[in-house]
């Protein structure tokens, strides 16, 4: 048994006990979470989802950048010869 001698030292006393539980808590269905992602049904189908958009975001940005480049140069070049 828990011998606590005054009425702050058993609040203080809870509440890490319901922060340490909380925590515990979440860590569990952190990694159930991991685990039905991993395992569990259409998991595959998230990963291949995950990985389109992945190249989806990787395409947008360098055809961004090269329609950037393309831009500036096309400035330039008017720019120059006008």
């Amino acid at each position: 048994m828990l011998h606590i001698s005054n009425e702050d030292e058993y609040k203080n006393t809870i509440m890490e006990l319901k922060e340490k539980s909380r925590k515990e808590l979440e860590n569990k269905i952190e990694e159930l979470e991991r685990l039905i992602a991993k395992k569990g049904v259409g998991s595959n189908y998230l990963s291949k989802a995950e990985r389109i958009q992945r190249d989806l975001n990787l395409a947008l940005i360098l055809g961004g950048a090269a329609t950037l480049v393309g831009v500036s140069a096309w400035v330039l070049y008017k720019s120059k010869f006008d």
